[in-house]
């Protein structure tokens, strides 16, 4: 898909991964409109590249699904999503506190999946109103899970579950949508330059990098904005879960 004249709605768009997305989208030409918490800075964010700021709270789905149909009728259409949007906390199966409270596993789920689902499904309707291009196609969806989905640490386990269910629904989602011409992808990184982990010092980042291939150094928002845009104008990227990780396989702990 062509990104110029395009119109794309970014989740988590005010800072990181997300942001740096939103500037490669608009750089190509096309337009954007930025879905992040009202605390955040989407809106300096959506004034300086010429798009629009829907304040949200991905885990208030009914919200959500409100803030994602204003930005399409502000875009005009929707051809692109790119969701980044979630976290997750540290907490093991079972500690010396007794098993893991069912309630925080339900919220790492429902922040990172349910979540990222909840945008999918929403985003695949308005795509579906598109005419198709000369190929066939109407949308790009990108997802965004992480290689802790492949080899969880310690204390991950409802972000692992979380992310593992992002990256396993890529291909039966790309699969339900094909005949629409909607493709699905995720990008699974590693550790990167994105909210506390941008405040890391370099010589602390350097022992949980060590296990690279190369580069060992923590990923850059720009470089999975690059894989972004990869994804969105090389239609046979579909149904996969890309790897943005240096080689990176995480340790135990």
């Amino acid at each position: 898909m062509e990104i110029k004249g395009k119109a794309a709605v970014i989740v988590g768009g005010a800072s990181g991964m997300a942001k740096a997305t939103a500037e490669m989208l608009v750089r190509e030409g096309g337009r954007v409109s930025i879905l992040d918490l009202p605390t955040s800075k989407g809106e300096e964010v959506a004034k300086q590249l010429g798009g629009t700021f829907h304040p949200c709270d991905v885990t208030d789905f009914a919200g959500t699904e409100a803030a994602l149909a204003a930005a399409c009728d502000d875009l005009g259409a929707l051809h692109v999503v790119c969701n980044t949007a979630g976290g997750g906390i540290v907490m093991r199966t079972l500690s010396k506190k007794g098993p893991h409270p069912l309630e925080d596993f339900q919220r790492v789920i429902d922040l990172n999946l349910v979540a990222t689902f909840n945008v999918a499904r929403l985003a695949a309707a308005r795509m579906n109103e598109n005419d198709a291009d000369e190929g066939g196609e109407r949308g790009v969806i990108i997802n965004t899970a992480s290689i802790a989905a492949f080899e969880g640490q310690i204390g991950q386990i409802a972000y692992t579950a979380a992310k593992a269910g992002i990256a396993g629904m890529c291909l039966t989602m790309a699969r339900d949508l094909g005949s629409l011409g909607i493709r699905v992808m995720a990008i699974a990184p590693s550790l990167f330059l994105t909210g506390l982990t941008s405040m890391v010092p370099e010589e602390m980042a350097a022992p949980l990098t060590a296990g690279a291939a190369f580069p060992k150094r923590m990923g850059k928002p720009e470089e999975y904005a690059r894989v972004a845009q990869a994804i969105i104008e090389t239609p046979m990227l579909n149904g996969s879960t890309i790897r943005l990780d240096g080689g990176q396989r995480f340790q135990p702990k």
